[in-house]
């Protein structure tokens, strides 16, 4: 039980939070230009490319989150052929890429990709720094209660107090947002988690060999669906290990805990480490509808269906979507970024996956399995990127068990 002193200093500082969130607010406009609630990867990317055009830089905009960045809470990795809008602040990269099954297992030379890893801390300080120096930016912190349109402007409401903007770009998912309905009854949205589990460990002799990270290693357990563990060496010492999994429920804790243990036993052969960090995060891998917003409110990332169906990929989209929203800005065009009627057929796979793994027609490591063994990395790469053209789908396709993807892919294109 805490005692009275340290419950009455728990309530001093709640209600002192409460305070400097009522004091700092009173201090803002409440009309602005754009307003930005959610300052995560979708958010903050978003700013970073207003901050690097002039078209912006007489526009007051509001950031608003609920607290600040202070924490590496997460750490995205994605793959590049050219440096990218946050090349300074790449922590790791690798050139090669291992990847493991019971079926097929290979070492690959990715170029002229190179996959890359972002702290999360590294790319909110490196985006905020920046921010904070700019006077047109402003920050607000606390709870956003609702959006809305109101009059031809987008209205946020924060703590009670309501703020409009020209337009409001939300990350935020509410609750509303995410509950989809199930199959059945003429309703037909699949609806998988990837979640992971992930410890930074730290050795006391050098047992990794930096330039090589392992992008799926599947020769752990599939009773619970789909599973892998990737390896991202960042020092000879020194490694990402991550459990990772695409099934309908989270784990308990000490699941995820006993799995990365035994990898560590077993397939790593590491006894001696010392967990430095840990990070723990669920994305919905599903085909339901997310809204791209309406009026003056755009939803970006996750919350606008920028997370990739079939495998939970988010960073590069989230940057793709944030580049195209810019630039319609700019052109005084409307930016709610519609998906060009070919890029439609990426849907399509993502919807045929989904199907396969729902109905237990096919395991996730084989499909996987066979992609790789069967294609070059580039072009496997490139498909999980949307960025394939219909050639190289096509001899994608013919890779992988006809009877199972056809009649599935033919359900998903015409129902």
């Amino acid at each position: 039980m805490a005692s009275p002193v340290a419950s009455h200093a728990c309530t001093v500082y709640h209600y002192a939070t409460i305070l400097l969130i009522i004091y700092s607010s009173s201090l803002l406009s409440t009309q602005y230009d754009y307003i930005i609630t959610g300052s995560g990867c979708a958010g903050l990317s978003l700013l970073h490319r207003m901050m690097q055009h002039s078209f912006f830089h007489d526009k007051q905009i509001l950031v608003v989150d609920q607290s600040s960045k202070k924490t590496n809470d997460r750490t995205w990795c994605f793959w590049e052929t050219n440096a990218g809008a946050f090349e300074e602040i790449i922590h790791h990269r690798w050139k090669q890429i291992d990847f493991f099954s019971d079926h097929f297992s290979a070492r690959f030379d990715i170029a002229p990709y190179e996959y890359k890893m972002i702290r999360g801390i590294d790319f909110y300080n490196y985006v905020l720094d920046k921010a904070k120096q700019q006077s047109n930016i402003h920050f607000l912190y606390g709870d956003v209660q609702s959006l809305s349109n109101d009059a031809g402007k987008g209205k946020v409401t924060i703590e009670g107090r309501q703020y409009l903007a020209n337009y409001i770009f939300n990350s935020i998912i509410f609750n509303t947002t995410i509950k989809v309905p199930p199959l059945g009854g003429g309703v037909s949205f699949y609806y998988f988690l990837q979640h992971f589990k992930g410890w930074l460990i730290k050795t006391p002799t050098n047992i990794f060999d930096e330039r090589i990270a392992t992008f799926m290693d599947f020769r752990i357990s599939q009773q619970r669906g789909t599973s892998f563990v990737y390896v991202l060496p960042v020092a000879p010492n020194k490694a990402l290990i991550e459990y990772t999994l695409f099934t309908e429920k989270v784990l308990e804790q000490y699941q995820y805990d006993d799995a990365l243990e035994d990898y560590l036993k077993n397939y790593l052969k590491v006894f001696d480490y010392i967990i430095e960090e840990e990070e723990f995060g669920v994305i919905p891998m599903t085909n339901f509808p997310f809204s791209k917003g309406e009026g003056s409110i755009v939803n970006l990332g996750t919350a606008g269906g920028q997370t990739k169906a079939s495998s939970g990929f988010t960073f590069r989209f989230i940057q793709k979507h944030t580049d195209v929203i810019i630039k319609a800005l700019i052109q005084k065009k409307d930016p709610h970024i519609d998906t060009a009627f070919i890029q439609k057929r990426f849907a399509v796979y993502d919807n045929t996956l989904l199907n396969i793994l729902h109905h237990k027609k096919l395991s996730g490591d084989k499909i996987f399995a066979d992609l790789f063994k069967k294609n070059p990395p580039q072009r496997v790469l490139r498909f999980l990127d949307n960025e394939t053209n219909l050639s190289e789908e096509l001899k994608l396709m013919s890779t992988v068990p006809t009877a199972v993807f056809l009649p599935a892919a033919v359900r998903e294109l015409f129902r």
